[in-house]
Formats: structure tokens, C-alpha cells, sequence
């Protein structure tokens, strides 16, 4: 059985691994931005543990797309981790370094360690420039997992015919294309085309 103390903090790791706050983990699951505050998880006077309910951790677990034993074992510290490539955004943009399907091809990339990575496909990015504060900053490194199909409140990375290479927030995703709203509030969202698009990968994890 999981205790008081670990199961908060599965929570805020579940919210971690997205780049999310606690908060912002709730807002993503259509609860009150207040459902894991820090003020809630004890008594007014502190002299009682409160727990989240039962419905707000499935309604979280569903919006990350997590189930309950990754979430134990998030919470005890016995996730399971691998290795994965780690490839730059520079080096994401140039051809040659992906194929058709968006998985990462050749040998001799560095590689990360990550727990809970589910996709063999999956590899790490490594986050340069502004254009993603302040969810992604420079140096952070993100997990994608080509093998996902996201869905809308994903935050994916696309990359366009022409190379450029982008980490934005999946609005819409139809036939025709794609709605992307921007992570920064300075940059403007995207609207891309279907034959726009080389590939496009769901962000799975975060290290910050």
C-alpha cells in the first residue's frame, strides 16, 4: 500500500515528467488548478494528511496517459529505467539523422538515462534556444516517442519538410493537418499542412 508521502510525491513526479506542475497536471486533467496544491495535502493546522481522491489520480493518470503501476512505481522509486539516444534540435533539423517514421537511425549517439520509457523507438532531445520557456528551457532535455500517436493537449516536436524542428502543444490533428499553440507566449501557434509535415514525436518525459 502506498503511503501519504508517496503518493504526493508520485504526483508531482507524474506532473515532472511532463514538464508540468502540479497545477498545471490538474488544469491537463480538467480539475481545478488547486486539485494538488501543496496547501491540500494536509489539515488547515497541519495536523492531519489529506489525500487526493481516488478519481482526481485516474483522471491525471489519463490525461498523461500513465497507468497505475507506472504511477506506483514512480512514487516508490522503483521505475525502471533506460537508455535512450540523446540528439540535438540542431542535429534533428539536418536530414540523414531520422527516417521515414521519425525514428532515429545510425550508431554512436550518446546516450541519457530515463525511467518509465515504454517505446523502443524513443530517444531524447536536447532543448537550445528561448522559443519553449517557460516550459523547456535551454539544456533540457526532453524523451519523444515516435511510436505514440499524440493527442489533443500532447506536447509534441515536429519536424517540417524543410528541417525546422519545433516543440509546440497539439491543438488539432486532422487528416488535413495541424493546429500547434506555441509553449512561449511570445512566439505565435503554427498551422501546418499534412505534406508539411516530415514526422512529429509525443513528449513522454522531461528532465529540467
Amino acid at each position: 500500500m502506498l503511503t501519504h508521502n508517496q503518493i504526493w510525491k508520485g504526483v508531482d513526479l507524474l506532473a515532472a515528467r511532463t514538464g508540468l506542475t502540479p497545477s498545471g497536471l490538474a488544469r491537463r486533467a480538467g480539475m481545478d488548478s488547486t486539485t494538488f496544491n501543496v496547501s491540500k495535502r494536509t489539515s488547515p493546522d497541519g495536523s492531519r494528511p489529506r489525500w487526493p481522491s481516488t478519481e482526481s489520480i485516474a483522471k491525471a493518470l489519463d490525461a498523461v496517459r500513465v497507468d497505475f503501476e507506472e504511477f506506483a512505481a514512480l512514487a516508490t522509486g522503483a521505475s525502471r529505467t533506460r537508455s535512450v539516444p540523446l540528439i540535438g534540435f540542431a542535429q534533428a533539423g539536418n536530414d540523414g539523422f531520422f527516417d521515414d517514421a521519425g525514428f532515429p537511425v545510425g550508431q554512436g549517439w550518446e546516450e541519457v538515462v530515463f525511467p518509465g520509457v515504454e517505446d523502443a523507438h524513443a530517444y531524447a532531445l536536447e532543448i537550445s534556444g528561448d522559443s519553449m520557456v517557460p516550459v523547456y528551457r535551454d539544456g533540457d532535455r526532453v524523451v519523444v516517442a515516435p511510436g505514440e500517436l499524440p493527442r489533443r493537449g500532447d506536447r509534441i516536436v515536429v519536424r517540417t519538410r524543410d528541417g525546422e524542428v519545433m516543440a509546440k502543444e497539439l491543438v488539432r490533428f486532422t487528416e488535413e493537418g495541424l493546429e500547434l499553440a506555441s509553449l512561449n507566449p511570445e512566439y505565435p501557434g503554427r498551422s501546418l499542412k499534412t505534406a508539411e509535415i516530415s514526422w512529429m514525436a509525443r513528449i513522454v518525459w522531461a528532465s529540467q
